[in-house]
């Protein structure tokens, strides 16, 4: 069994290896180099040969398809943050401030096509079926940005529609890259589906906590700034879930604020004032809690030695250490 950070190692090391600077023309190219180097979790690749490991000794075959994934999650951040006009990503500024909307547009084109470049170094005997995981996923992440977009001009949002938006948008991406390095491990059809499970229900507790921390985390921990997404307001878990259960009075106040407070700080301290009255932390603390052990329990139904399990437990287990 491979150490998460011997995993990570590999990753890293690959990711330099990967020599886009070497093609031109290289204002193409050198975007995508920016994107891929730009610091991140890399996690959905962790996860890809986690996966693998978690059924063979042999994770070879599973290294270019995990770089597949880290690449495509790159080229959706590109043009998502076109989309969201955002100036910064990982502490640095995006690739269409640094650059231009046209350049990250073309370049992150090119990262999907690098993508699939990488996906198709599979074992041929694996190919067909590591394409479909690869495209349902990917339309699926289209999907979930198309409703996010939607969402923003819609006047309400179901808990249920939101839920759906994340599963979509985030979870599956997890999920199949868990899957897919599992096929590639010589997981069987039931083996595949209980841990396509266990990242889906990963995912989603992933994105209610990044959504928690937002506002409730401790910044140095987290490392944002916290009540960024009150100031942009953006739809979370927790402004959809307090909307439903506010009093009349309480959402006008929380309109007000959303749509009419300019200064941060004020902001920030009145929709969390609203917030504590319907004690919308501690619900979406229980719905993490809800997804992280539904994740465990198909975890558990992963037939495979015990002690094959423990990396991707603690992997787990370290993911959800952030809660402070």
């Amino acid at each position: 069994m491979y150490s998460v950070s011997e995993l990570q190692n590999i990753i890293n090391n690959e990711i330099d290896r990967l020599d886009y600077l070497g093609r031109k023309p290289h204002e193409l190219y050198e975007p995508v180099c920016y994107a891929l180097n730009n610091g991140g979790k890399r996690l959905r690749p962790l996860l890809t040969l986690m996966g693998c490991n978690l059924l063979s000794k042999e994770i070879e075959t599973a290294v270019k398809p995990a770089l597949a994934f880290e690449v495509f999650h790159n080229f959706t951040l590109l043009h998502d943050d076109i989309m969201d006009n955002a100036a910064v990503r990982r502490n640095k500024p995006t690739v269409h401030k640094k650059w231009d909307p046209n350049t990250a547009i073309l370049s992150g084109d090119a990262m999907l096509i690098l993508a699939y470049e990488l996906l198709s170094g599979v074992p041929g005997n694996f190919l067909k079926e590591s394409l479909d995981i690869f495209n349902k996923t990917a339309l699926e992440v289209c999907e979930g940005q198309q409703y996010d977009m939607n969402f923003e001009k819609a006047p309400n949002t179901t808990e249920n529609e939101y839920l759906e938006m994340i599963r979509l948008k985030t979870s599956v991406l997890m999920a199949a890259s868990l899957q897919l390095g599992a096929l590639l491990g010589g997981a069987s059809v039931e083996e595949r589906e209980n841990i396509y499970l266990f990242g889906q229900n990963l995912g989603m507790a992933f994105q209610l906590q990044d959504d928690f921390l937002d506002t409730y985390g401790d910044e140095k921990t987290f490392g944002k700034q916290i009540g960024g997404d009150i100031v942009m307001n953006k739809k979370t878990f927790l402004l959809v879930k307090t909307i439903e259960l506010a009093k009349e009075s309480d959402i006008k106040k929380l309109k007000h604020l959303l749509f009419e407070e300019n200064e941060p700080s004020k902001k920030i301290a009145g929709v969390k004032s609203i917030y504590e009255r319907v004690n919308v932390a501690g619900i979406t603390q229980k719905k993490i809690s809800e997804y992280f052990t539904a994740a465990l329990k198909s975890m558990d139904k992963i037939k495979v030695p015990d002690n094959r399990k423990p990396p991707l437990l603690d992997l787990t287990n370290n993911m959800f250490d952030r809660r402070v």
